[in-house]
């Protein structure tokens, strides 16, 4: 690839991607390597090549270039009067860097004789292009790529069937979704803002369509286990020899609640019983393939990463070109991926393709009509050790799928002694073959075979109790959502994170705060609606209608249905929360309080190295959006420390929760926890020998910018 300035275009195709790397994969793809990297002076790049006598341009976005924005600083509650505006004319200053993007697309689509749209081929995908399309390009429609991996026989695949038309159905249900989150979302938190300002109390708060049934959902199970009272039962368990000596451990099966139920049991011991093994060979099937659902939820359990995380990690692999598209609900492997050579492919990767001996997979029952379920392409990249993590449990299921089912020996006894049936179940492994693979918990449990008479030689009887249900983690929660039909595949994770952020839930093993508890019940008792699922999985009818139908003129139609229904209801929810403000206000006051004392508490740190009077504490600044280390003992001691732009920032705490202290400098630590990341634990002190290299590129990076007039 050749790297060249700035270039002018002239009649050609243009190729519209989602992200830089996207870009780089498809021009190298279809030109065999031989494009030109261009770099303007924004430095921002795009590329240029020859096909079939034909000039070809490939530019790309950053993710969303546009955003649905209120037209006028002010307006009535509920407000609809909104547009698509470029995000970079919006408040938030972070977008801004998307202006280069935007402006080199324009360049681009002057004298493109052909438009391709080559984003992502979903629903969020389709926005993007169609946005481009229309308000940077100025045309009505674009020739469509669709494609699942970045690796070149997909993509010359893909561009060899070009779809002549935009996927009117996604951009539609796209677009539709966009303007009933802003409708619902927007709305609805700015009126319980404007309720806690009637109490002279300000805080960020935020509910939404979906946000609000999932806070009910994990509310319910709060109120579940603090509501539950443990209740004590015994389990009876007798340990019979036979003639041979082989001893073993037989349960009775059911709990037993009534102590006075165990005297049935006391005059056992000694007693001669009959005993019955049946051995039964059983075939356990290899897992299905990953959809995103199953793939963050085994992510969870094998490595503890959350679904954003895992979102994360498998979308950079997606553009690394070495799996598959990561959003999809497909639970299949259709034979035009060609299974066959990926897995020739993955035989210098793994031993373990010697296992995938069909040459037909499994299969599970999801399908999704944009994408197949998650697989590796066979293609290798260097990884990170997170990114190798998910993917070689990728790479594991994909195998497992061709595998043969473990072949498994299963022991049931069951021994009766005084007409009482006791049992013992055991298991032997004997062909591992998809186990082998594919990590699981199946082990071998031996017990003895025994036919005949048995002499009861001990009697053991366990007093427990019941437990309450078990919390929701996030991975737990993004599959309830699914199984309920709330949120989309994509949006599941980050609304979570939403309620994380927002101080509605806390720790790992989720629970409810104060705060959340209390906006449930507030909008339980003042409006309902909000935090009915039923609404919201209506929604998700509506969405299907418009997701089959292709019919532009219909679409639209059906889109303007969909959104003047929705305004009719945000209307009916804004008006019963006017007439209620004070009360809504007042409801959520105290629980505020009590999240900040909590917060206030939380972000305290040790003493002031300054004044030696105050403490440190963690701080956000509303007006530059971020946060901040400064003594408490303000305005006396107006000590200040910087912390990154991005993430959330708390004190660093070990297991017994004290604050911990840099061993260079003595310095309290600070985690900075970004979305879809993993914590970075740091010590803020600019003198400290730990910053000294952050220190001098952070100052090298200043100057740099200063001298090309760039972001700072």
């Amino acid at each position: 690839m050749v790297v060249k300035k700035k270039k002018e275009s002239q009649n050609a195709v243009l190729i519209i991607t989602e992200k830089p790397a996207a870009a780089e994969k498809i021009a190298s793809a279809l030109s065999n390597g031989t494009d030109e990297k261009i770099v303007n002076k924004d430095k921002v790049s795009y590329y240029e090549f020859f096909r079939d006598g034909k000039k070809y341009l490939v530019g790309c976005a950053v993710g969303h270039l546009f955003g649905i924005q209120q037209v006028s600083a002010r307006g009535p509650f509920p407000n609809f009067d909104v547009e698509w505006k470029p995000n970079f004319e919006g408040k938030n200053k972070s977008s801004y860097f998307t202006k280069k993007y935007y402006d080199n697309l324009k360049k681009l689509c002057n004298g493109a004789e052909e438009i391709i749209v080559a984003t992502d081929y979903d629903v969020e995908g389709e926005v993007i292009g169609w946005n481009i399309v229309r308000f940077i390009c100025k045309k009505k429609d674009a020739k469509r790529a669709k494609f699942s991996s970045l690796t070149k026989d997909s993509l010359e695949r893909a561009f060899e069937n070009l779809q002549e038309h935009l996927n009117w159905s996604s951009a539609f249900a796209g677009e539709t979704r966009h303007y009933l989150d802003w409708f619902y979302g927007i709305n609805l938190s700015r009126g319980l803002m404007k309720a806690l300002t009637t109490t002279g109390k300000f805080r960020i708060l935020s509910i939404g369509r979906v946000q609000g049934p999932a806070l009910k959902i994990v509310f319910d199970k709060e109120k579940e286990i603090s509501n539950f009272k443990a209740e004590t039962f015994w389990q009876v368990f007798l340990n019979v020899v036979d003639d041979k000596k082989q001893n073993v451990e037989v349960k009775y099966p059911k709990d037993i609640f009534n102590k006075k139920e165990l005297l049935k049991f006391e005059h056992l011991k000694g007693k001669k019983g009959v005993a019955k093994t049946e051995i039964k060979e059983e075939k356990i099937s290899p897992p299905v393939p990953f959809d995103l659902t199953t793939l963050q939820t085994e992510s969870y359990r094998f490595f503890g990463f959350t679904p954003s995380q895992t979102l994360k990690i498998a979308q950079s692999l997606y553009l690394a070109g070495v799996i598959s598209y990561p959003r999809t609900s497909s639970q299949k492997i259709p034979e035009e991926i060609g299974s066959e050579k990926i897995l020739k492919q993955l035989k210098k990767y793994t031993t373990l393709t010697k296992y995938a001996v069909n040459k037909k997979p499994i299969e599970g029952s999801k399908s999704d009509p944009a994408h197949p379920s998650i697989f590796p392409t066979g293609e290798q990249k260097k990884l990170s050790p997170q990114e190798k993590k998910v993917y070689d449990l990728i790479v594991k299921r994909f195998i497992s799928c061709f595998c043969e089912p473990a072949v498994v020996d299963v022991k049931r006894m069951v021994v009766e002694v005084n007409e009482i049936k006791f049992y013992a179940s055991g298991k032997k492994i004997k062909e591992k073959n998809w186990m082998a693979v594919y990590p699981n918990k199946n082990e071998d449990r031996e017990i003895p075979t025994i036919n005949g008479e048995v002499d009861v030689r001990e009697i053991r009887i366990e007093e427990k109790q019941t437990k309450p249900p078990a919390r929701y983690s996030a991975a737990s929660l993004v599959k309830e959502l699914e199984k309920r039909g709330l949120g989309t595949k994509a949006t599941r994770a980050a609304i979570i994170e939403t309620l994380y952020s927002r101080g509605y839930i806390s720790e790992k093993s989720i629970k409810v705060t104060p705060l959340g508890m209390k906006m449930v019940e507030t909008l339980d008792k003042f409006s309902p609606v909000i935090l009915d699922e039923k609404l919201t999985r209506e929604i998700e009818k509506e969405m299907e209608s418009i997701e089959n139908e292709t019919n532009f003129e219909k679409l639209k139609n059906e889109e303007e249905i969909i959104l003047e229904k929705a305004k009719k209801t945000i209307v009916g929810i804004a008006g019963e929360m006017v007439k209620n403000f004070g009360a809504i206000g007042k409801s959520l006051e105290d629980a505020n309080e009590k999240v900040w004392e909590q917060e206030k508490e939380a972000n305290t740190m040790t003493k002031c190295p300054v004044c030696k009077k105050g403490k440190l504490r963690i701080m956000y600044g509303r007006k530059f959006k971020r946060y901040f280390v400064s003594c408490d003992a303000y305005p006396k001691c107006k000590t200040i420390y910087s912390l990154p732009p991005k993430g959330m920032m708390k004190p660093a705490r070990d297991k017994e929760g004290n604050i911990e202290m840099c061993k260079e400098c003595g310095f309290p630590l600070v985690i900075s926890m970004k979305r879809g990341s993993r914590p970075w634990k740091f010590c803020f002190n600019p003198a400290c020998v730990s910053n000294k290299d952050w220190v001098k590129k952070k100052e090298e990076y200043k100057k740099k910018m200063e001298n090309i007039g760039g972001e700072k």
